[in-house]
């Protein structure tokens, strides 16, 4: 047993912090073999770390997957499809930097390339508001124009656009209306199901630190003027076209469609639950509504800031 230096608790020789204080535990040449990393994900206001394995140069053994699959926790399927990725991916997410760098340093040991990137290494901070949703643009010869909402207006120029990465937001929003009675169970009064899907365009410059997301719905597309189509995904692809012909310097990344899948292992969609409260519906009766909201916006948010990263980092 390791004797924590805060609390002075006894904890097992395997882990890395300290299951009462979450005070980092001393390492023991004889611990060090036998720590292993808690993958466990940090709630929602919680800062969270990140392990992003960058693409091997060769083929990987099958010894090697397989003890790596044990280290994360993932089939081997999911681990040989991680490392078949030609761009940097997350393959563990967890609530502590000692646990981060655990698991960084055993996929090291395996000699993988691995990094540990914070949600604030990534521009993903609470305090920070670094997604900024474009209402418009003008288009110069040389200046882009991104208009904000409340009228702010940002000019960069083309040359500045480093990176241009497209994806697509889904969200489902589930409702339900129950009536509240002395029964086992409720009675269903009402329920409803909203599916949304949207496609969108990130894009990063050199002069500043924000992501500038472009939607399909919400933007106003009378900058492509002529070039203006009636489908607002129609004008959005067109518009994505008009970036790409502009900003020379840009990067141009649609890999997010085909790691999706891949990022719900470690990113994965979020899910909030929200109650309506109670509502009077006659006299003695009640009901409450519920709502259930599905939906991949972070998830892409945070890929978006992984690709801006290493692109900003070359």
């Amino acid at each position: 047993m390791i004797r924590c230096e805060e609390c002075l608790r006894a904890n097992p020789p395997t882990r890395v912090s300290c299951l009462y204080c979450v005070a980092p535990l001393p390492v023991t040449e004889s611990s060090q073999r036998l720590r292993k990393p808690v993958l466990r994900q940090p709630e929602k206001h919680q800062q969270g770390y990140n392990n992003i394995l960058i693409p091997p140069d060769g083929v990987v053994s099958d010894e090697i997957i397989n003890q790596v699959a044990t280290l994360l926790k993932l089939s081997c399927e999911n681990v040989q499809a991680l490392m078949s990725q030609s761009v940097p991916t997350p393959v563990a997410r967890t609530a502590s930097w000692e646990d981060a760098e655990l698991v960084t340093e055993r996929l090291r040991r395996l000699g993988l390339s691995c990094t540990t990137l914070s949600d604030e290494d990534l521009g993903l901070s609470f305090s920070d508001n670094t997604l900024k949703r474009v209402r418009g643009m003008r288009f110069d010869e040389d200046v882009l124009t991104i208009l904000l909402a409340g009228g702010e207006d940002v000019e960069t120029k083309w040359a500045d656009v480093i990176l241009i990465l497209s994806g697509r937001l889904t969200e489902t929003r589930i409702e339900i209306t129950e009536r509240l009675s002395r029964k086992p169970e409720k009675e269903l009064l009402d329920t409803s199901e909203f599916f949304r899907d949207e496609t969108v365009v990130d894009f990063y410059t050199a002069t500043h630190p924000f992501t500038w997301r472009v939607g399909a719905s919400g933007f106003d597309f009378s900058c492509l003027e002529n070039e203006k189509a009636l489908i607002a995904n129609e004008n959005i692809r067109r518009l994505q076209r008009v970036l790409v012909a502009r900003a020379v310097n840009a990067q141009v990344d649609d890999s997010y469609s085909s790691v999706r899948n891949l990022l719900e292992l470690v990113w994965s969609t979020q899910q909030e639950n929200q109650s309506s409260g109670w509502r009077r519906t006659g006299p003695g009766k009640l009901s409450v509504g519920l709502s259930a909201t599905k939906s991949n916006e972070t998830q892409f948010t945070r890929y978006s800031r992984l690709r801006y990263y290493f692109s900003n980092s070359k």
